[in-house]
Parts: C-alpha cells; sequence; structure tokens
C-alpha cells in the first residue's frame, strides 16, 4: 500500500474524535500485538483511580528522576498544549520529539489502526515510542483500568488511587461495579491508596489472590521515616491533607521498588492545576467529581470563595455543587465552547436547587477570592480569558 504523505500530529488527532460513545475494548490490544514485537518497553508503573492518578504519579516520576533514573510521566488530558501529557525527565516534550515519534508510529501501524485508533489510544502508543529510552515510566490511565489503553502493557507495579463514582456511563453505576474494573487491571505487585469506600478494600484483597498479585496497603508500607519526610515535604510546599495522601502513596511506591524516597527528591511542586495558586486570590483545580470536591472543602475550610464553574452533562453537578456550597460566596458559570458541557439552564436549575446565587464569569475582581473548577476545559478556558 502506497502512504500519503503524513500529516502533522495536530492534523492527525485534530481529524480524531476526542470521546466516543461506544468504545471497542479489543482495538488496542490488537493494534499493540501487531507492534509489540518492534517496541522496547521500559519498567512500567501503572496508576488507575478516580481522582490523584496525576499528582501521585508526578510527585512518583519526579522522585525517580531527582534520583538519577531516565522517567516518564503519561498523564492525560492536558491544559493547554498537548504536549503537557508526555512528561520526560523534568519536562514536557519537545515538539520536535513528538513529530519524529508520530512519523515512525505511521509507518509502524497499518493504515486500518491507524484510522480507526481513538485520539488516547494513539497518543498511548506514543508515548511509549518516546519513552523507550526510559528506566521508567509512570502510565496513567484514561478511563477505567482493566479495558483502559495503558492497561495492554506488562507492569511492574500497580498503584490504585481513591476509587469513587465516575465515568458511569462505562464504568458501572454502584461503587462495586466501577471498583472491580479498575482493579482488575493489577500485574503481579499492586499497592492501595486510602479510600473513602470500605468495599474498595474487600475487592482489592480478593482480586489480589484471584490475580496472584502480591497486594500492599499504602498505611502498611510507609515507615516512621517515610512520614517524617512526608511532614517535611508538606510543609515546604504547603500542601493539603489531599495532596500529602498522594504523596504517601507515591513514596510507598518507590519503597516497593526498592528506591529510598528522600525529601529532596520532592522538591518541585506537583503537577499544576490540582488545586494550583494562580495567584493570591486565585485558586485553580481540574477536579470534576464529588470526592476532589470535598478534598477542596476540607483544603479551604473556612474561607469563601467565589466559583467559577461549569459542567459537562454526564458529571453529578448538583451534588459537586452541594459538596461545595459550605465554602461558596457566588457561582460565576464560565461559557465554555465544548459540546459535551450542559446547556445552561439545567446547570442554573441546579444552583437554584442548592440556593447558590450565580451570575456570568466576565474577569477577575482583585479583592474577591476565586476557585475555578469544573473540569480541564473550565480551566482551560478561564486561562485563556486570564492570560488575554
Amino acid at each position: 500500500m502506497v502512504r500519503e504523505k503524513s500529516l502533522s500530529l495536530a492534523e492527525f488527532l485534530e481529524a480524531k474524535p476526542l470521546y466516543y460513545n461506544e468504545i471497542d475494548y479489543d482495538r488496542m490490544p490488537r493494534a499493540y500485538a501487531s507492534i509489540k514485537d518492534k517496541l522496547k518497553l521500559p519498567k512500567i508503573i501503572h496508576i488507575v483511580g478516580t481522582n490523584g492518578k496525576g499528582t501521585t504519579g508526578r510527585f512518583l516520576a519526579n522522585a525517580l528522576w531527582r534520583s538519577g533514573y531516565n522517567v516518564g510521566h503519561y498523564t492525560s488530558p492536558h491544559i493547554l498544549r498537548f504536549n503537557e501529557r508526555i512528561w520526560f525527565n523534568g519536562d514536557a516534550v519537545a515538539d520536535e520529539v513528538l513529530e519524529a515519534a508520530h512519523e515512525r508510529l505511521t509507518l509502524l501501524l497499518d493504515q486500518h489502526y491507524l484510522e480507526s485508533l481513538s485520539y488516547f489510544e494513539y497518543t498511548t502508543l506514543l508515548a511509549i515510542l518516546i519513552y523507550e529510552t526510559c528506566d521508567w515510566v509512570v502510565l496513567e490511565a484514561g478511563l477505567g483500568g482493566e479495558h483502559d489503553a495503558t492497561n495492554v502493557f506488562p507492569k511492574v507495579l500497580s498503584i490504585f488511587t481513591p476509587i469513587d463514582f465516575d465515568h458511569q456511563a462505562f464504568l458501572g453505576s454502584d461503587i462495586e461495579a466501577i471498583a472491580t474494573t479498575k482493579l482488575r487491571s493489577m500485574g503481579p505487585k499492586a499497592i492501595i491508596g486510602m479510600q473513602p469506600h470500605r468495599e474498595v478494600y474487600l475487592i482489592y484483597k480478593e482480586l489480589c489472590e484471584v490475580c496472584h498479585t502480591d497486594g500492599y496497603v499504602v498505611q502498611d508500607i510507609l515507615q516512621s521515616a517515610d512520614l517524617e519526610t512526608v511532614e517535611t515535604v508538606a510543609k515546604a510546599l504547603f500542601l493539603p491533607e489531599y495532596l500529602q495522601q498522594n504523596l504517601m502513596l507515591g513514596m510507598a511506591a518507590m519503597n516497593l521498588i526498592g528506591v529510598q524516597p528522600k525529601a529532596e527528591y520532592f522538591s518541585d511542586a506537583p503537577l499544576f492545576g490540582r488545586l494550583s495558586r494562580l495567584s493570591d486570590n486565585i485558586w485553580i483545580d481540574v477536579g470534576h467529581n464529588q470526592l476532589a470536591a470535598a478534598a477542596i472543602v476540607r483544603a479551604l475550610a473556612g474561607k469563601k470563595v467565589i466559583l467559577v464553574y461549569n459542567s459537562y452533562k454526564d458529571k453529578a453537578y448538583n451534588q459537586i455543587l452541594s459538596v461545595l456550597k459550605p465554602i461558596i460566596a457566588s457561582v460565576e458559570i464560565i461559557d465554555v465552547p465544548d459540546e459535551r458541557i450542559e446547556v445552561r439552564h439545567k446547570l442554573e436549575d441546579a444552583l437554584k436547587q442548592n440556593s447558590i446565587g450565580y451570575g456570568t464569569f466576565s474577569k477577575i475582581d482583585k479583592s474577591k477570592t476565586y476557585l475555578v473548577f469544573g473540569s480541564f476545559s473550565v480551566v482551560e478556558q478561564f486561562l485563556k480569558a486570564y492570560h488575554a
């Protein structure tokens, strides 16, 4: 087959839909099987969960890099630039590296897979090509676990962050179903972080036996010296409680792979967009579910903020607003040009049901405190307006 001249990566991805109403779970395994003999895989640490994947992964990846390894961290989605998804030794991947890997991947894959692979499936394979020279890669699942595109690769360690309600249309309507789908991705060794639902621990224990996995719980791994390190880093970086828990999970993972965690390895702030302070009066967080909202309420307890907000149609925004209400002075709805965003009047109905005053976001008042929250798209749209 004679192929046409390759499109640039941006052009190629632009033609792919970001989301699907139905997912072909066999497509990624078939595509990977067709080229795996041509790939050199690093040691992979797989991160699965509902919340905390990004910061847990970045704490871990950054610490491994600081300790002397070549390390990649694959995370998603991005806020402003696609390059943010493919972190390598302390920075986002360069454009020329992306284009070279894209050109190589288009030659490796059959035309059928080039056309049929989803945006996330293709970029996952792209990342693996870029990470061939790495000692360790921290690979973050996109949606779910068992059937996620990132789960096709053999892994050294599985890390499970807090599991809660999210993506019910694909993962199931109850915690048992959601947790089972995520936990079935476990490899030969696994560690689970602190969970908001007790039944998740029970399912984890059962599946460790079924999958012949050496399973650990974060509290059982950390020693007193590790907890002192957590305290030191938390004070230096002003980490709220939930980010401290993510740090603890990353440190426990280091212990399991035989790398001693030291405070100096965590000198960099966690992944941008996770309760990050943009200025003295602006907090931003890319969270989009009740668990993330509850963590923010604990972190900002006693404060009142103007919530810059919008939501996707499939999110439980009524319940999220109810959770956030104790810290909300009022809501300013930000327009987000995305077909998945809920129609405005339904969001307004939810605000009325929660007795929360609202208006439309236009600009920042320096005399007031703001929290930008709702999704990566909400934060992206806000940052574009803020930096304009």
